[in-house]
């Protein structure tokens, strides 16, 4: 009975974390084609998380982070918290260059930057179905961008620069978690405040006059837009979050598969980009090469069949 209430809890969180992802990039998209700032976007989400966050984890009487020594945020939380900001910023480069749909194409290769990551930080090799599988997905990516009608170099190596990051970030959030006993929540509320210490300046040297400009010329709707942007923001990495505490580094790679299909037909849905057919083939073969890789994965870590009883 436990067992199938905790599938239903991850099953309900996996669908709102897929609406929330796809609304927030279509969203993002649209704010993005009028106010052409992404460090700005970028500023609003990290603000918006870490600013939603204090009041809800404390309605809902989430435990407080324990006192971390100095050391350890300089050596564990600064630097997840910087790539939390450059995966951030690049994702919205990434959709401000390239359509939505292409953009989480690309971001799809987070299996071959898992691997990649694990090989060299943990030495951890993979099966030859496993390797095969990422041969795919490169293959799919790879003619996706050069079947893409909008293809942008910026825009390309942004979402693959995200997708590098990512897999850095569920790597280490991971662990984090595991190691300090910290509520996922509350690291993403600390991520997020601390991410902002690199945007603040960033943003004030490389976009803050102009975008302060533009601001105000700003229609009401597109306001209400760049609002809506942090909160969905904030709610689609809530449930992120909740889905990486509750599952595997694994399971979480499986969700976050489904979740790029949800998102690049929701795009191609609401936004209506063109896409050749051979291009949309690409994605499928993308999408479908990553549900691979994590079958792949799941059978190379199941245990070894009992042998046969002695007749």
């Amino acid at each position: 009975m436990r067992v199938k209430r905790e599938t239903l809890i991850v099953g309900a969180l996996c669908g709102a974390w897929y609406a929330l992802s796809s609304a927030s990039n279509v969203v993002g998209k649209l704010v993005l084609l009028e106010f052409p700032f992404p460090l700005t976007l970028t500023l609003v989400q990290l603000a918006s998380t870490a600013a939603y966050s204090a009041p809800a984890l404390r309605a809902f009487r989430v435990r407080p982070a324990p006192a971390f020594p100095a050391r350890f945020y300089l050596r564990a939380l600064l630097p997840l918290a910087f790539a939390k900001f450059l995966t951030t910023m690049f994702s919205q480069v990434s959709i401000w260059k390239v359509p939505v749909s292409y953009a989480h194409t690309v971001k799809a290769t987070t299996p071959l930057w898992t691997a990649g990551l694990s090989w060299l930080l943990f030495g951890e090799r993979v099966a030859r179905g496993v390797q095969v599988s990422l041969l795919l997905i490169a293959a799919g990516v790879a003619l996706a961008s050069a079947t893409e009608l909008s293809f942008h170099p910026v825009g390309m190596s942004a979402a693959l620069a995200a997708a590098a990051l990512l897999s850095l970030q569920h790597l280490f959030s991971k662990r984090l978690m595991k190691d300090t006993s910290l509520h996922h929540l509350r690291l993403l509320q600390v991520l997020s405040a601390l991410a902002l210490l690199p945007v603040v300046p960033a943003w004030a040297l490389l976009e803050g006059g102009a975008a302060l400009a533009a601001a105000r010329a700003l229609s009401p709707g597109s306001a209400l837009r760049l609002a809506a942007d942090g909160a969905l923001a904030w709610l689609q990495a809530v449930a992120a979050f909740s889905v990486l505490s509750r599952v595997s580094p694994l399971g979480y790679a499986v969700a976050s598969a489904a979740k790029r299909a949800a998102v690049v037909l929701a795009s191609l849905l609401l936004l209506r980009n063109p896409a050749p057919p051979l291009n949309l083939a690409a994605m499928a073969l993308t999408v479908l090469a990553v549900l691979a890789y994590n079958r792949a994965r799941l059978l190379e870590r199941a245990p070894p069949p009992a042998p046969p009883l002695p007749i």
